[in-house]
């Protein structure tokens, strides 16, 4: 197979087809094949049909959640020797996460992704680039509203002190929105960027060179100012919570269009780079909504209330949220296929299924968030503590000696991290692609096990910022230095692949866990806000891809210099 023949979309396809048995589209192909005289299925030819296609993607779901989940719980039953609190509550949380995930994946792939498919192969040539831009900066605002994770930004921000960082507090309570429009206009930001990268073929190596400084001057800045300290944790984790599982499909399916419209379709890597750009472009405007917000003088007493809560608790509160959240998504696509490009809807019953689905979908994943995912790691959160510290509730003594109770917590850390990433699928399938593209030189397992060590890795040094009290911008710093080091170093391609794992590992399940695990800790040990974590496992993947990269690379130069001689 040569490159030429390999194209990015097969990337793209893996994800929606990961163990996928049988479509819907099949299903209603079965059903109109069926003979004339058969005019009523019975329930055991609906259940034939339905059960493979159901299963398979109730169990993907499964996959990432539970083992999670229970990992959680062992860790407390027999290292802590506790059980959570109202169990029956956070299974039925956690199941609804499930169901969630699963109509909601299945809605975007089936009515969403060939809407911005088909927009991304064809508004090239049918319109200008001011509109195709215009275009790609709306999508990216409305998918950014659109991801199920951003709705555990509220969740978060009701443990943090007032009185030790107000204005984090007025960020996720009073001037929520502020935060939401943020994080959506740097991921509009973002696709324009990236687009314009694909049209001009701008390298991703210099623009990463360039930006990345920004954030960090930001950042220091930040670090210098009273109060602005407590908001560097919240805005790196943004650029971890926009890369979920409708902006990344949704953008790179344009982005996909519109290399190929510019005459490099055959790179097999051409739409790589713009998931690194949403995850960096939300971070600068945190940070200057951020610093704008302090210069006003905004704490939680005096801030007006611009926004309500994201998370509430009926399902008819969540269906309004739900529908806030995809109506303007499925509008704005809507409007440019059929108004600008001129182009009829092939199936319209699968797309009113697929938005039907993705509705019904984000409405059980946001009732069953609160009362599962959260809950589970504010408890664990709570109770991990014990291991090294007095009970915060009944005062018991310590279960082991600090340092090994310490050193238990941060393995535990890394366990979590590391198991998160193995269980994501579209890790998976981005490892088959690459392998494909490597000839084989960057194995699947390789890269897996690369990308899962560096989120291990960032999580444990993000629990260890918030066990002793650790400065983040001088981690940040640090981190990124040695990333821009070895981007230096490496070879377009190996840029393109490692800032991007960083956006693959950082989904709708480990988002929302990790937020709480982390809140959950900050709190437990005194701390002002337990942000920073989904931050240095953003991190993690970049340096350790690269690192493999480069050692694969010098292997492979090394044994061609040894057969030549």
């Amino acid at each position: 197979m040569t490159q030429k023949s390999i194209r990015y979309g097969q990337y793209l396809g893996a994800i929606r087809r990961h163990h996928r048995q049988i479509s819907y589209n099949q299903v209603v192909a079965i059903e109109r094949a069926m003979p004339s005289g058969s005019s009523k299925l019975r329930l055991i030819d609906i259940h034939r049909l339905l059960t493979p296609y159901v299963s398979v993607r109730f169990l993907e779901q499964c996959w990432a959640v539970i083992p999670l989940a229970l990992m959680l719980i062992g860790f407390q039953a027999l290292a802590l020797r506790t059980s959570p609190d109202e169990a029956g509550a956070i299974a039925l949380g956690i199941g609804a996460v499930i169901l969630g995930l699963m109509l909601f994946m299945e809605g975007v792939n089936r009515g969403l992704m060939p809407f911005a498919e088909n927009i991304g192969y064809l508004m090239p040539s049918r319109s200008s680039t001011v509109v195709l831009l215009s275009f790609g900066c709306l999508l990216g605002v409305a998918a950014t509203f659109a991801e199920p994770a951003i709705g555990a930004l509220q969740a978060a921000g009701k443990s943090v002190s007032a009185e030790r960082a107000g204005l984090l507090k007025a960020i996720l309570a009073d001037h929520s929105l502020w935060l939401v429009l943020a994080v959506a206009s740097g991921v509009g930001l973002a696709v324009i960027l990236g687009l314009l990268r694909l049209m001009l073929a701008w390298r991703l190596k210099h623009m990463v060179l360039i930006i990345v400084p920004v954030c960090l001057g930001l950042t220091l800045y930040a670090a210098s100012q009273p109060g602005l300290e407590q908001v560097i944790g919240l805005a790196w984790d943004c650029g971890g919570i926009t890369t979920g599982p409708v902006t990344v499909p949704l953008v790179l399916a344009v982005g996909i269009g519109v290399a190929a419209s510019a005459g490099r379709g055959d790179n097999p890597l051409s739409g790589f780079g713009i998931v690194t750009l949403a995850s960096l472009f939300p971070i600068i405007c945190v940070l200057s909504v951020a610093i704008y917000l302090n210069a006003q003088g905004v704490t939680p007493i005096n801030a007006p209330p611009l926004a309500t809560s994201w998370i509430t608790e009926t399902p008819a509160a969540e269906l309004l949220g739900a529908l806030r959240a995809i109506l303007p998504l499925v509008l704005l696509l809507f409007f440019v296929q059929r108004v600008l490009l001129r182009y009829k809807m092939p199936r319209r019953d699968v797309f009113i299924y697929g938005v039907s689905a993705a509705l019904l979908g984000m409405m059980a994943f946001n009732l069953g968030l609160t009362a599962g995912l959260v809950e589970l790691g504010n408890q664990a959160g709570n109770n991990v503590p014990w291991a090294f510290a007095p009970n915060r509730e009944t005062g018991a003594a310590p279960l082991y000696p600090r340092f090994l109770g310490l050193t238990m917590v941060i393995i535990f850390a890394f366990c979590i991290g590391f198991a998160a990433t193995i269980a994501e699928p579209a890790l998976n399938a981005m490892g088959i692609t690459v392998e494909n593209l490597s000839d084989g030189a960057f194995k699947k397992k390789l890269l897996i096990r690369a990308v899962a060590t560096g989120v291990g890795i960032g999580a444990a040094l993000g629990v260890a910022k918030i066990l002793f009290d650790l400065p983040l911008s001088r981690m940040l710093v640090a981190a990124y230095l040695l990333a821009m080091v070895l981007t230096w170093f490496s070879r377009e391609e190996l840029v393109n692949l490692a800032w991007d794992s960083a956006g693959v590992t950082t989904g709708p399940v480990t988002v929302p866990l990790l937020l709480a695990l982390g809140v959950g800790l900050g709190e437990a040990v005194g701390a002002p806000e337990g942000f920073g974590i989904l931050a240095m496992c953003s991190v993690g993947p970049i340096i350790t891809v690269m690192s493999f990269g480069l050692w694969i690379d010098y292997q492979t130069k090394r044994n061609t210099k040894g057969r030549k001689a």
